[in-house]
């Protein structure tokens, strides 16, 4: 685990990385920065010296981890986790060991107190300010037994964050259900057989595989004709790494969760804090958790009618289609896809082929060179770690100014889902010269089969442009310090504004024209196919609204609530959520929350509302290009300059009423979302 050069043709060597090595480079990174502290603290240097020398020293470890830790996400290997895992705990000690550090919260203590404080420029005052904020968060003023059991916590976190993920993968990669012949996959697309083919042949089988990787997953969930596996499959997915289903009490997180609630309730309190929830909030838009709960529930008023009917006439069709008289959960999607087919003509497997990855993929790269006047070019990368990834450039005015890593299959040992991460980040040197970002996209799809090249569902592609979104946010910023560049230093509820507005070309017909092709003859998306999409967009909109806000509620209120003694029970307060907000009745045996990994093994706990918060801020913003043309590139370059050029330089609702003028109204989501009504109103307080 060597440290990589700092110009972006010398990439860090994934294929080279020795799990054996990881440790003993890692702890001499870790000696080589105390010492270098220690010794820059004995006189500290004034004025901005002093933070670019520490940045500097970041930087070394940052780029040192980020390949090892992306590689244990996309190519897991028990080597590997096993050395990452003997890492963490270094880690966190280290952390903590800097977040208490007195000398170091005292220097940044002397230059915010300093004259020169005044000259720094907005995003200098800002990084300052953020940092005595985390200092504080790191019980800086604590005293030192409370400091040594907050890096205790902190450390135990860290594993049991590890240890959830873990278990899912583990969970979903043991589980697997063959076929000799397609007769019981009927119903399941000619994509999805061949995808279950080329399983079974990956394992030496003939026949058939099916899989709890998303993709097969969802193609059964779908399509599949034959319920009985439907509900085979769901109840493998949805008791994955619990004490229910098929590998009961293997991979269980039931005791990981319970640990987990109640050291982050027991770090809340030790930092003064009467829950998570409102430690969560210290670092994010919303004033506080009544808020929050307040922002959810109003959009469940409004949405939970409209999903309610919804429901009801999926259950009509149902029992119209297949005399089902008591829709269950397994059914929800496959009787969705026919009534979607039914009622527009329309499925998403349609629209499969008129989506391959290279057309897509040079759409959307137009699409963001119409916007904010960059190029984005392949180039050839060595020492990757898979043979699917990709490697590209972005160009502004002639000048690079960013590189991207592109993964975007589900294979053998892969975490599932979809993200973007940092490799590198945007950052001014001792030297005057800027380091350039490096970023990691990586989504979960459909693998290219035979000859054909990776084919992907409208869904699909809404995903890549979220992801995209993420990474413009990371790559386009124009900020020289590290911990204001990029995503760095955005409030948490804020950071999903960039890819969740970059969503919206999916549905516009000029970037439709852009991103669609049939992979065979080229054709364009024909028009009947368009309006088909275009008509359906909303359909059971209301029904994926309160989706997403019991997992919101679900999580806020978790992490609100949550009591040690005795222990609040997490089953009874998902149920008690569910009877408020959810229309679909799922079985007992559900342990959704064993799989939530946004908010026990990612960085959503008490933050899961984000996505429903920044989707109020970016279909607001997005309303703009509504009105301005949605290629209009002096709307575009707003945009940029206001939001994605910022980063985290400046407080979230300060970019958005530069760029919008005003502070953000629910009127445009309510009104994408087919849920708004004249006579009533969501709150605007935002």
């Amino acid at each position: 685990m060597t440290n990589p050069l700092l110009n972006c043709a010398d990439l860090p060597a994934f294929n080279q990385i020795q799990a054996s090595h990881v440790l003993p480079a890692l702890e001499q990174i870790l000696a080589d920065n105390r010492a270098q502290i220690k010794q820059l603290l004995k006189q500290p240097p004034e004025g901005w010296t002093l933070i670019q020398q520490l940045e500097g020293i970041d930087d070394r470890l940052n780029q040192a981890w980020s390949p090892v830790s992306h590689l244990n996400a996309v190519l897991n290997s028990d080597e590997l986790r096993q050395a990452y895992n003997a890492a963490l705990p270094k880690l966190s000690e280290y952390s903590t060991e800097m977040g208490q550090n007195k000398d170091l919260f005292q220097a940044y203590c002397d230059l915010r107190d300093s004259e020169s404080f005044a000259e720094l420029d907005p995003s200098q005052q800002q990084l300052i300010d953020n940092a005595l904020r985390d200092f504080k968060l790191s019980g800086i003023d604590l005293s030192d037994e409370d400091q040594a059991r907050y890096g205790e916590l902190q450390k135990r976190l860290s594993e049991l964050n590890s240890q959830f993920s873990e278990n899912v993968l583990d969970a979903t990669q043991a589980w697997s259900c063959h076929f000799d012949d397609a007769e019981s996959l009927a119903g399941l697309p000619e994509n999805a057989l061949a995808l279950a083919a080329q399983s079974a042949k990956a394992k030496d089988k003939d026949g058939y595989l099916v899989t709890l990787d998303f993709p097969s997953y969802f193609a059964v969930m779908s399509y599949a004709d034959n319920r009985a596996l439907r509900q085979q499959v769901y109840e493998a997915y949805c008791t994955r790494a619990s004490d229910q289903g098929p590998d009961a009490g293997k991979w269980d997180n039931s005791a990981v969760i319970n640990e987990l609630l109640s050291l982050r309730h027991a770090l809340a309190h030790l930092l003064g804090f009467e829950n998570y929830a409102e430690y969560s909030l210290a670092t994010k838009m919303a004033v506080n958790c009544d808020q929050v709960v307040g922002f959810l529930r109003d959009l469940a008023k409004k949405s939970l009618p409209i999903a309610q009917q919804e429901l009801k006439e999926l259950q009509q069709f149902a029992n119209e289609t297949d005399a089902i008289e008591a829709l269950q959960a397994w059914d929800i999607g496959y009787y969705s896809e026919k009534l979607r087919k039914s009622r527009y003509e329309l499925s998403q497997e349609e629209l499969r082929p008129y989506f391959p990855v290279p057309k897509v993929l040079t759409g959307l790269f137009n699409i963001a060179s119409k916007l904010f006047g960059i190029e984005i070019e392949e180039q050839a990368a060595p020492h990757l770690w898979h043979d699917d990834v990709k490697f590209f450039r972005l160009q502004r005015q002639g000048h690079v100014i960013g590189h991207f890593y592109l993964d975007l299959y589900a294979r053998d040992k892969k975490r599932g889902g979809a993200w973007m991460d940092e490799c590198r980040v945007r950052r001014q040197l001792d030297s005057g010269q800027i380091q350039l970002p490096v970023a990691y996209l990586v989504c979960n799809f459909n693998p290219p089969v035979a000859d054909q090249p990776g084919l992907l569902t409208h869904q699909e592609v809404t995903t890549l442009f979220h992801e995209f979104g993420h990474g413009l946010h990371h790559l386009l910023t124009e900020v020289r310090w590290a911990g204001v560049s990029g995503i760095n230093g955005v409030a948490w509820d804020a950071v999903e504004l960039p890819s969740q507005f970059l969503e919206n070309w999916c549905w516009q017909p000029q970037a439709l024209e852009l991103i669609s092709g049939h992979f065979e003859s080229g054709e364009a998306l024909p028009q009947v196919l368009l309006n088909r999409m275009l008509a359906a967009r909303n359909f059971q909109a209301g029904m994926m609204m309160v989706r997403q806000l019991e997992f919101a509620l679900f999580d806020f209120q978790l992490h609100r609530e949550y009591r040690s003694q005795p222990a609040t029970d997490v089953q009874a307060l998902l149920d008690r959520v569910r009877a408020e907000v959810a229309v679909v009745k799922v079985p007992s045996y559900n342990r959704f929350q064993h799989g939530f990994s946004h908010i026990f093994a990612g960085g959503y706990a008490a933050g899961y509302y984000s996505y429903k918060w920044a989707e109020v801020l970016s279909a607001d913003a997005f309303s703009r290009f509504e009105q301005e043309g949605v290629f209009n590139s002096d709307t575009g370059q707003q945009f940029l300059q206001s939001i994605l050029a910022k980063g985290g330089s400046a407080k979230p609702m300060q970019l958005f009423i530069e760029f919008m003028g005003r502070e953000p109204s629910v009127d445009a989501l309510l009104r994408h979302s087919g849920i708004s009504t004249e006579d009533e109103s969501v709150s605007n307080e935002h």
